[in-house]
């Protein structure tokens, strides 16, 4: 949609901010943590801690601290048995649809924040399957424009991507999950440098978003991603990028 790839390039650099400031690592930290419970430490049998482990690298997590949340996963660490993976789904301004992916150790303060989040921003939070049934699981690569043409990045297509396409300044590659790492494999070896990638939930149908719920629903976002629980927010606006980079400047 117009204005989505702007976003997904916005949320890289807003995630670069947030490194810097230790925040994203300790988010990173805990999804290796429970991915190394739930399926043990050898990236290479857990598919979900490989994943786990590659978001972190790409953000530049040290080794130690990768290291050190695999080792207290696969542990008889007390702490990793205490988190859970919840999913809360809403309408946000505009009726936008939200999907709010957290991991929490205390599913009732989380619950109550995620909800007063939705509230203040006049949104609501809705019932398991309210929304979820909007979105599907693909994988999405996202490279600049500027730098790369459609040509560079059809190596994604003999890889087994679904499709590539020009969406304002940047370019999006969309697989199914089984063929993400295959694609970015394919990418990374033919000198693509991706700005983002990532499994995410994508919008199977947009709302359009009049500038007037744009800056509240990006408030909404912020203020959900800017939470310790959370770890992935998924969206079905629709929006001019020019509006975006407006609204996400404030």
């Amino acid at each position: 949609m117009s204005g989505h790839s702007k976003w997904a390039s916005i949320k890289h650099k807003k995630k670069a901010v947030d490194a810097k400031r230790g925040k994203l690592f300790t988010k990173l930290a805990r999804a290796i943590l429970v991915a190394a419970r739930e399926g043990g430490g050898d990236p290479d049998g857990n598919p979900a801690l490989a994943l786990a482990v590659q978001k972190a690298k790409d953000a530049s997590m040290p080794k130690d601290n990768i290291e050190r949340a695999i080792a207290k996963g696969s542990g008889a660490d007390q702490d990793a048995a205490a988190f859970e993976s919840i999913v809360y789904e809403g309408y946000g301004p505009g009726g936008v649809a939200l999907l709010v992916e957290t991991l929490t150790d205390n599913r009732n303060r989380t619950g109550s924040e995620v909800r007063h989040a939705f509230s203040s921003s006049g949104g609501s939070l809705g019932e398991p399957g309210s929304v979820a049934w909007i979105f599907e699981k693909k994988g999405e690569l996202v490279a600049d424009a500027g730098r790369y043409s459609e040509d560079d990045l059809m190596v994604a297509i003999d890889a087994g991507a679904e499709d590539v396409a020009l969406d304002e300044d940047v370019f999006e590659v969309i697989t199914a999950p089984a063929d993400f790492a295959g694609v970015r494999e394919a990418l990374e070896g033919a000198g693509v440098e991706l700005d983002s990638a990532e499994l995410v939930m994508r919008p199977t149908t947009r709302t359009e978003l009049e500038e007037a719920d744009a800056g509240r629903l990006m408030k909404l976002i912020d203020t959900l991603e800017e939470h310790d629980d959370v770890q992935a927010v998924h969206a079905n606006f629709d929006v001019d990028a020019e509006v975006l980079e407006r609204v996400a400047a404030v």
